[in-house]
This record gives C-alpha cells, structure tokens and sequence, in this order.
C-alpha cells in the first residue's frame, strides 16, 4: 500500500491529518505506527486553532525525523533540515494556496462558529483529504530528490 492510500485510510478511520501523514510514513521514519499516531495527535486542525494544516505539520515531522539536526557538531544537517523544511511549506503553499489552516477552509476553526460552519461545508471530510494527499506528494517528492537517508537505532 502506497503512502497517499494509507494516510488517506487513516485519515478516514477520523485519525487527524497530522496523525494520517505522519503515521504513513512511520516505517522509513523508524519509527512505530503507535509512536507516529501518538506524536502527530497534537497538531490536527492547525494545533486545534487554525494555524499551520495539520497535514503539513504531519509533512514536516517525517521531514525532521529523516534529515533532521540531533548533533549540534554536525552543521549541514541543520542546513538540510532547513531547506527540507523551506521546501515542504513552500510547496504546500503552492499546491493548497496556504499552509493556514483557516485560510484553506476559510473560516476560523478556534471557534465553535468556525467549527460549526466546516461542518455544515463538509470541509473536514470533502476538503481535509486533499490536504493530506497534497501533503503525502510534497513529502514524497523532497525525498525523491534528497534520498532516504539511513536511519540510525542507537
């Protein structure tokens, strides 16, 4: 099963966005299915307040567990975790018009108001999917041109 294809199942199974991407790529991460659906819970819905998609956020951990610093003596990691990063919110942004949550939906869903009217709108259900699977190519393409790095378990 391909990463678009999971992430969308756990998407639809009402794991969050963030949850759905992250948890799609839990294996090259090093990571477990319970470990990536746990990590991600926090930052669905834009941290539950519109801000940053959820979807992206999911992007950007697979992103960080991949290239990201944990060596401070080790500089061009930073530099590669910082392009990587420049690279998924830019082409979110171009593939979903934003990387803001409540600009995607338009609406501000730190409200009940907002909440009530993404309902109405089916935004969660008819909208939310896109982003995921917008989010799962963007990842898919930045390791295309990166490589997998090897993940090292010590």
């Amino acid at each position: 099963m391909g990463h678009k294809t999971k992430a969308l199942d756990y998407f639809r199974r009402k794991f969050h966005c963030s949850q759905a991407v992250l948890a799609a790529f839990a294996e090259e991460c090093g990571i477990t299915e319970e470990q990536a659906l746990k990590l991600g819970s926090c930052f669905g819905s834009g941290m539950r307040k519109g801000e940053v998609c959820g979807a992206c956020t999911g992007g950007l951990m697979v992103l960080g567990l991949l290239y990201g610093q944990y060596d401070k003596a080790d500089p061009e990691s930073k530099i590669t975790a910082d392009r990587v990063n420049d690279k998924m919110m830019d082409r979110f942004a171009k593939a979903c018009g934003s990387y803001v949550c409540n600009t995607i939906l338009g609406c501000d869903i730190s409200t009940a108001e907002g909440i009530e009217f993404a309902l109405e709108k089916r935004f969660f259900t008819e909208l939310c999917p896109d982003m995921v699977a917008a989010a799962v190519d963007v990842v898919e393409s930045i390791i295309a041109e990166e490589g997998l790095p090897t993940l090292r378990n010590d």
